[in-house]
């Protein structure tokens, strides 16, 4: 026989699962409890003590005619049987009731059980009636035992037997069923994680410090309202309102949490201050609210798993009170009983009684009673989740009661497991509710970012730049550390992979700070900062995948003067949206723009009148329509790099005040249209290097304003003479080709200070190149020279000589002349130097500090 408590197991559930269970389960719990005690009690009475006792109804041999008693009620014999060993049962009986009928006894034969015995005499007859106080049946005990065995399985009615074990599984069925979406494996995972993030969000000391923050902020601010204090803004602009933000600007709104200037800084109160554990804790938390929201919203199969064991509670409760009402009234102490074995007992009918009939029908009432009241409260619980829709959780009054206004409204499987939460505890969704908004996230982020980034750490980080200024690159952080406004004298500030930057009022402080770096890092903005970085920015750098990436207050700075695009934007959904607004950078100078363009947006002609530099960086892509090119009349700089261009594009010789043109790395093969470069009076610089030329055309000659070409990396094979009549060349460039002489008309351009040919085929110098004496840099590597003339030492400003690669067998001695020159501006095997006269290597080791000036 199994145990109370072994039944109970089945009901029981984690003490962790109970914030999932409403007063009605836990009610409908321990009704089922009570109905399980009910079971096992009747159970264990029905199997030690139930049990019936059978009497014959005796036929009367003497009087036919005679009837039963007048007072309706029943003859009942009660016949009590003891057994010595060895001895044979003895019997007494004992007449209950009414008179008995006149009839006589038939005894049986203990040795035949089917044939009658010959009757005595009337006179012994009477005689055994006067002397015994009842009637004798005639039966021994193992007839009685047979007769009420088979009685108690033909009389008795079925419920009445079975009804313990009726009772016992129709609660456990309604116990599994309360308990089944706990131990179904597609819900009891997501349940589990549920109640285990629950409680952490409940318990986590974030929870508490938010809210306790919140109440702070939450008086400071009416005491601030009420008294109508307010402090003067840390920085005024001295701009009009023209070019303020609009509406749609990116600006840190007031439901975020905000720094302004336009009132003073609240102190952040103690209870801001979060060891590193619990901050890393806290965390971990918001990934785990965020993964599971995303996991759980997405199906509602815990809320129909809900609804369907309610619905089968339901069901069952009616079907037992249907069928078991009906059997209320066949439980009873008397029965009648024919057995049909005649044969065996010698009496066709049996009156019996059976000894658990009033106990069992007191159980079955009481049963009935426990199931109304559980079927009562099923339909109450169907009510509930038929009333509200419960796939639909809203956190409007944490929102009302909290600074946290951006918590999101819920649905399906995770609305429902908070609905049931709030029945036992309001308090846990309001505390869960923290760790579902954004703006307590990143406060949490910012409270462990500036407890992690002080101003001593910040300093350490600094560093000078190529351009000797005071440079601070913060690189994938939760947040900009408020230390960094206080690096007053900061002139750049890079900012890389920081996704929720944020520039609050303070960045007014750095008044040095002019140049600032955006590397996928969509900053958000104040107004106060916003006015003092339109007035004081003058370079601004930014790297981003996607045009949507690039923050809308970029194209409102009124005073830059040198903006870095670098990312897509040519995609079919974006089409140069971002750019439309450049015609507010009134100052522009410098555009730099490294994308994959098909074509010049005509949106860049808004800056035209005022652009002096135009840098497109392409990726590869063929750069097709450049017509908007024509109205950049005032651009002195263009660059056009790997845009697979074929030819020299035509637009450009409408550029009038243009001094410098960048052609590299494409796919030019001819360049007759240099001839219109004539029309270009200020074009000093042309780099058409990295791409596939073949020859210089003639008409080189007519730029005669020349003081650069660069064509290296190219396919020449040649240098035609009208190359040596741009009498105002400085730098010339032809390394890397197929260049097999130097012409002796290099001797003709005596302001020439920079001569590359490294990478060529070039076996022999010819001695006018020596005329060239301004030269500073010669770079002659990797080419066929066997010897290098004396007459090097005409070379009297040479800083760099290149020789590395070549088939010298010894340097000239005369090297020691050219005064400038030093062993760090020689480039040569070091046998071959070491093969110099001393005298030669002492001077060029004399003073290996001094740097060569104007160097490629």
């Amino acid at each position: 026989m199994f145990t109370l408590a072994e039944v109970a197991s089945l009901n029981d559930i984690q003490p962790t699962y109970r914030i999932l269970k409403p007063w009605w389960d836990v009610f409908m719990d321990y009704l089922a409890v009570v109905m399980l005690m009910v079971a096992i009690f009747a159970g264990t009475m029905q199997l030690t003590k139930d049990q019936v006792v059978c009497l014959p109804v005796l036929q009367s041999t003497v009087n036919s005619k005679a009837q039963p008693s007048t007072s309706g009620k029943a003859e009942f014999t009660t016949v009590e049987t003891t057994t010595a060993q060895g001895e044979e049962a003895s019997m007494r009986t004992v007449s209950f009731g009414s008179a008995p009928t006149v009839t006589p006894d038939v005894p049986l034969s203990r040795a035949t059980s089917s044939q009658y015995q010959p009757t005595e005499s009337g006179q012994e007859l009477k005689k055994e009636q006067k002397d015994s106080s009842g009637r004798k049946t005639n039966l021994d005990f193992q007839q009685y035992v047979f007769i009420n065995q088979m009685c108690y399985h033909l009389a008795l009615p079925w419920y009445s037997k079975y009804f313990p074990y009726l009772v016992l599984i129709h609660t456990i069925i309604l116990i599994v069923s309360s308990n089944f979406w706990f131990k179904y494996p597609k819900t009891c995972s997501k349940i589990e994680h549920f109640v285990s993030i629950l409680g952490k969000c409940f318990e986590s000391p974030w929870t508490t410090k938010a809210l306790s923050e919140t109440a702070c902020e939450d008086s400071e601010e009416n005491k601030q309202r009420l008294t109508g204090a307010q402090s003067q803004p840390k920085y005024v602009s001295t701009s009009s309102d023209e070019g303020s933000p609009s509406a749609s600007t990116p600006m840190i709104t007031k439901s975020g949490f905000k720094f302004s200037a336009d009132k003073p800084m609240i102190e952040v109160p103690s209870v801001t201050i979060l060891d590193k554990k619990d901050g890393e804790q806290a965390k971990a938390l918001f990934e785990k609210v965020r993964k599971f929201r995303a996991h759980v919203e997405d199906s509602d199969l815990i809320y129909k798993l809900y609804v369907g064991q309610t619905v089968i509670k339901t069901v069952k409760f009616i079907f037992i009170l249907c069928y078991t009402a009906n059997f209320v009234n066949t439980i009873s102490f008397e029965h009648i009983c024919n057995p049909k074995v005649e044969h065996l007992i010698g009496y066709t009918q049996f009156e019996c009684t059976h000894n658990m009939a009033y106990m069992l029908k007191k159980l079955l009432i009481s049963y009935i009673s426990l199931i109304c009241v559980y079927g009562f409260i099923c339909l109450y619980t169907l009510f509930w989740l038929f009333r509200i829709p419960l796939k639909e959780y809203s956190f409007e009054k944490v929102r009302e009661e909290s600074s946290f206004s951006d918590i999101p409204d819920v649905k399906n499987d995770f609305a429902f497991l908070l609905h049931m939460v709030d029945q036992y505890d309001q308090l846990y969704s309001k505390r869960f509710g923290v760790f579902l908004s954004e703006v307590s996230e990143n406060k949490l982020r910012e409270i462990s970012l500036n407890h992690e980034w002080t101003f001593e750490k910040l300093r350490q980080h600094v560093s000078r730049n190529a351009q000797d200024k005071q440079e601070l690159h913060l690189f994938m952080l939760s947040g900009v550390p408020d230390a960094v406004f206080e690096l007053t004298d900061l002139d750049v500030l890079k900012l890389e992979l920081i996704p929720e930057a944020k520039i609050p009022a303070k960045i007014s402080q750095m008044t040095n700070l002019q140049e600032l770096h955006l590397c996928h890092c969509p900053a958000k903005v104040e107004q106060t900062a916003f006015s003092f970085l339109r007035d004081h920015l003058r370079c601004l750098h930014v790297k981003f995948t996607d045009v949507a990436e690039i923050p809308a207050w970029v194209y409102l700075l009124k005073n830059l003067c040198e903006l870095y695009l670098i990312g897509n934007l040519n995609s079919e959904n974006n089409k140069m949206i971002g750019l439309e607004s450049l015609r507010e950078l009134r100052h522009l100078k410098i555009l730099h723009v490294k994308s994959n363009l098909t074509k010049i947006p005509p949106n860049i002609t808004d800056v035209a009148p005022h652009l002096t530099k135009l840098v497109i960086h392409n990726d590869g892509t063929k750069l097709v329509v450049l017509n908007s090119l024509k109205k950049m009349t005032n651009v002195a700089e263009l660059e056009l790099q790997n845009c697979e261009l074929e030819r020299i594009p035509h637009a450009i010789f409408s550029l009038s005040n243009l001094q410098e043109l960048d052609l590299k790395t494409n796919s030019i093969r001819t360049i007759e249209e240099i001839i219109s470069f004539q029309h270009l009076k200020r074009l000093t610089c042309l780099k058409l290097w990295h791409n596939k030329i073949v020859s210089i055309p003639s008409s080189i000659t007519h730029i005669k304003n020349l003081e650069s070409l660069y064509l290296s990396n190219n396919k020449l094979e040649s240098l035609p003479t009208a190359v040596f009549s741009l009498q105002k060349l400085r730098c010339l460039d032809v390394s890397y080709n197929s260049i097999a002489l130097i012409p002796v008309e290099i001797g003709l351009l005596q302001n020439l200070q920079h001569f590359h040919i490294t990478g060529n085929k070039v076996d022999i110098l010819p001695k006018q190149l020596f005329k060239c004496v301004k030269l500073r840099t010669l770079s002659l590597g990797q080419n066929c020279i066997t010897s290098i003339p004396d007459k090097v030492s005409q070379l009297v400003h040479l800083t760099h000589l290149e020789l590395k690669g070549n088939c010298l067998d010894r340097l000239p001695a005369t090297l020691g002349q050219c005064q400038l020159l030093r062993k760090s501006g020689l480039v040569v095997e070091d046998h071959l130097f070491d093969a110099l006269p001393s005298e030669v290597k002492e001077v060029l080791n004399q003073d290996t500090s001094v740097p060569f000036a104007n160097g490629i």
